[in-house]
Protein backbone atom coordinates (compact mmCIF):
# COMPACT_ATOMS: atom_id res chain seq x y z
CA UNK A 1 0.00 0.00 0.00
CA UNK A 2 1.55 3.76 -0.78
CA UNK A 3 2.04 5.92 1.94
CA UNK A 4 -0.27 9.01 1.29
CA UNK A 5 -3.58 8.34 -0.48
CA UNK A 6 -2.16 5.84 -3.19
CA UNK A 7 0.81 7.67 -3.53
CA UNK A 8 4.11 7.07 -2.19
CA UNK A 9 4.29 10.61 -0.16
CA UNK A 10 2.36 13.84 0.46
CA UNK A 11 4.81 15.98 -2.18
CA UNK A 12 3.51 12.61 -4.60
CA UNK A 13 -0.24 13.86 -3.91
CA UNK A 14 -0.39 17.14 -3.48
CA UNK A 15 1.71 17.34 -7.23
CA UNK A 16 -0.29 15.36 -8.84
CA UNK A 17 -3.66 16.51 -7.85
CA UNK A 18 -2.51 19.74 -9.20
CA UNK A 19 -1.16 18.19 -12.56
CA UNK A 20 -4.70 16.40 -13.10
CA UNK A 21 -6.88 19.19 -11.55
CA UNK A 22 -5.30 22.71 -13.30
CA UNK A 23 -6.16 22.95 -16.95
CA UNK A 24 -3.17 24.24 -18.15
CA UNK A 25 -0.94 22.13 -16.45
CA UNK A 26 -3.09 19.05 -17.44
CA UNK A 27 -3.51 19.94 -21.11
CA UNK A 28 0.40 20.82 -21.49
CA UNK A 29 1.27 17.65 -19.92
CA UNK A 30 -0.75 15.67 -22.25
CA UNK A 31 0.85 17.62 -25.07
CA UNK A 32 4.04 16.59 -23.77
CA UNK A 33 3.67 12.89 -23.51
CA UNK A 34 2.58 12.40 -27.09
CA UNK A 35 5.21 14.49 -28.27
CA UNK A 36 8.66 13.33 -25.92
CA UNK A 37 7.12 10.02 -23.80
CA UNK A 38 6.55 10.23 -20.12
CA UNK A 39 10.67 11.16 -19.24
CA UNK A 40 11.20 13.48 -20.97
CA UNK A 41 7.89 14.94 -20.83
CA UNK A 42 7.93 15.13 -16.99
CA UNK A 43 11.41 16.93 -17.21
CA UNK A 44 10.16 19.55 -19.84
CA UNK A 45 6.86 20.48 -17.69
CA UNK A 46 9.91 20.72 -15.01
CA UNK A 47 11.16 23.89 -16.40
CA UNK A 48 7.45 25.27 -17.21
CA UNK A 49 5.94 25.22 -13.78
CA UNK A 50 7.17 27.35 -10.62
CA UNK A 51 9.25 25.67 -7.66
CA UNK A 52 6.13 24.33 -6.36
CA UNK A 53 2.39 24.18 -6.17
CA UNK A 54 0.34 26.68 -4.60
CA UNK A 55 0.19 24.46 -1.72
CA UNK A 56 4.04 24.09 -1.06
CA UNK A 57 4.70 20.64 -2.49
CA UNK A 58 7.92 20.72 -4.50
CA UNK A 59 7.26 19.96 -8.18
CA UNK A 60 10.31 17.61 -9.11
CA UNK A 61 11.04 14.94 -11.77
CA UNK A 62 9.26 12.03 -9.44
CA UNK A 63 6.36 13.65 -8.23
CA UNK A 64 5.92 14.65 -12.34
CA UNK A 65 6.84 11.65 -14.01
CA UNK A 66 4.33 9.42 -11.64
CA UNK A 67 1.68 12.12 -12.13
CA UNK A 68 2.03 11.95 -15.78
CA UNK A 69 2.01 8.21 -16.22
CA UNK A 70 -1.43 8.47 -14.46
CA UNK A 71 -2.43 10.76 -17.94
CA UNK A 72 -0.79 8.30 -20.31
CA UNK A 73 -2.30 5.56 -18.67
Amino acid sequence: MKAYNGHRSWNAWNVSLWVNNDEWTYSRAVELVKQYGINRAAWRLLKELPAKTPDGAQYNHMALRLAIEDIAA
